[in-house]
């Protein structure tokens, strides 16, 4: 640790770092797990403007708005962002998944006025449009798959041919989505990287990518990498409801987004899977 990094640390909370060691993980910052006198706390370094007070911006709205288990806030301006450390590490076995669902349907629960948000948030450290917007298939199609689509594309990671086929499926989305009955708060980047449990219980979620939205969405992206599986699903279901059709189809569709926002990382076979995914849908 820096001789500056650790007097701003102690400048932030009035207790001097004694060691630090680094931890994996984060897309626009580097993270490290640094111990206190008496505490111990995750401080993230980056250098994107605005990135870090954003995240700590969806970590408060978590906790002000939800009951989901987040990091605290202890510190944030532009570079430095200092949380409360988690310890998790414990893989996600039926009784933990049993406990996410819970979670995330009470997450599901919390309503708001529109789709989207009252300002952009990010996505894997990539601007993520939240306009409120009082259509859901409006939102999804314009600032979910043709704004990351045009992204990917800007970028050099999503041929020009591929692209097109996206915005022919953008314009069909109504073969296979319906208006959800309200808004939905999400996470929004459900995969098991973001996930901490801990003795057969979700102790944390980290690294939001927040907004409102049909909750479909973060249930999809909950299979993309397989984070979740039926002990996740069985329990959800007893708690809100799921329309029939979710694995057949909407699944892969709004799967779309997050193989959209891989591509737009790191190119290579996500790119494919998303011509895989446009195959499937005639587009």
């Amino acid at each position: 640790m820096t001789p500056d990094l650790a007097a701003r640390i102690e400048a932030a909370l009035g207790r001097r770092p004694r060691r630090r060691a680094r931890m994996s993980g984060g897309c626009i910052a580097e993270i490290y797990r640094v111990d206190l006198d008496g505490e111990t706390v995750v401080a993230k370094l980056g250098r994107a403007p605005g990135a870090l007070p954003t995240e700590a911006y969806m970590l408060r709205y978590l906790r002000q708005h939800s009951a989901l288990p987040v990091p605290d806030v202890l510190y944030v301006d532009d570079d430095l962002l200092v949380m409360s450390f988690i310890a998790g590490g414990d893989p996600l076995d039926d009784s933990a998944e049993r406990h996410a669902a819970e979670l995330l349907a009470a997450l599901h629960d919390v309503s708001g006025p529109s789709f989207g948000l009252e300002r952009d948030t990010l996505i894997g450290g990539l601007h993520q449009p939240n306009p409120p917007t009082g259509s859901w298939l409006e939102f999804f199609r314009d600032q979910r798959l043709l704004y990351m689509a045009r992204e990917a594309h800007d970028a050099g990671r999503l041929p020009a041919a591929t692209l097109r086929r996206v915005e022919t499926l953008a314009g069909r989305l109504d073969r296979w989505l319906e208006e959800p009955a309200r808004p939905s708060l999400i996470h929004g980047d459900m995969w098991g990287g973001n996930v901490l449990s801990k003795g057969g219980r979700i102790v944390g979620f980290v690294d939001p990518a927040i907004y409102y939205a049909d909750p479909e969405i973060e249930l999809a992206f909950s299979t993309l990498f397989s984070t979740f599986g039926d002990a996740f699903f069985a329990r959800y279901r007893e708690l809100r409801s799921l329309r029939p059709g979710f694995f057949e189809e909407r699944r892969d569709l709004y799967n779309l987004y997050p193989l959209l926002v891989h591509t737009r990382l790191f190119g290579g076979s996500y790119a494919g899977a998303v011509g895989r995914t446009l195959d499937r849908f005639g587009a």
